[in-house]
């Protein structure tokens, strides 16, 4: 499943093709639909863009078609019309989807967000030069894809903070990403240096992290 709304532009955005999934509708009826409302708002300089034309690539035949990417008040002209139980909830999780990434978007503004990401920037870079160690020792265990395991980790670490990306992320989500990674850091040298195979490696540092990861929310 797609991400409801994300962060583009230093934007809350979400997009015509989520919303079609989501709502069970066919993308072209919803692209109608934005096509109409496009039409109808009023062009002069007060009016806000609501819309905005881009293009994606088909995953299955590689063709680029359009799609719109809308911001909150877009979605709520968009969506005025659904109707049913199901549509009202999509519509409760799209506006607690909205709330949580302008409330992001608040917080990176702040003197707090800022240094805890830059120390962040830190702490990746440490678990990065442990992987680029990792990758060499997975590749003199026979790994041929041995440079996928930079991704891998980034992959667990930010799964187990529940983030996407670090940008999208809050002051704490991101206090909880380094925690991750540092742990991650320390468990792949310790057992790297114990010549445990590589794969053993990232499941132990999987349990590793869902034990954390279970601390803090009985902690919470």
């Amino acid at each position: 499943m797609n991400e409801l709304v994300y962060l583009k532009n230093e934007q809350a955005l979400t997009d015509s093709l989520t919303v079609a999934e989501m709502f069970g509708k066919r993308h072209d009826n919803v692209m109608q639909a934005i096509e109409k409302l496009v039409g109808g708002i009023p062009k002069n300089k007060e009016t806000p863009q609501l819309f905005f034309k881009t293009w994606y690539k088909h995953p299955q035949n590689g063709e680029r078609y359009l799609k719109y990417l809308m911001n909150r008040d877009g979605f709520s002209l968009l969506v005025m019309g659904f109707t049913g139980k199901k549509a009202l909830e999509w519509k409760l999780k799209y506006i607690s989807a909205f709330n949580q990434m302008e409330k992001i978007l608040t917080e990176k503004q702040t003197s707090v967000w800022i240094e805890t990401r830059q120390q962040g920037k830190l702490i990746r870079k440490g678990e990065t030069d442990v992987l680029q160690k990792l990758v060499e020792y997975a590749r003199e265990q026979g790994s041929g894809h041995a440079d996928m395991l930079y991704m891998t980790y980034t992959k667990l670490a930010n799964k187990m903070a529940g983030i996407t990306t670090r940008d999208s992320a809050t002051n704490a989500q991101l206090n909880e990403l380094s925690t991750m990674e540092r742990i991650i850091a320390k468990v792949v040298l310790d057992e790297m240096a114990e010549g445990i195979h590589y794969k053993q490696i990232y499941k132990d540092c999987k349990e590793r992290l869902e034990t954390v990861k279970g601390w803090m929310a009985v902690a919470s």
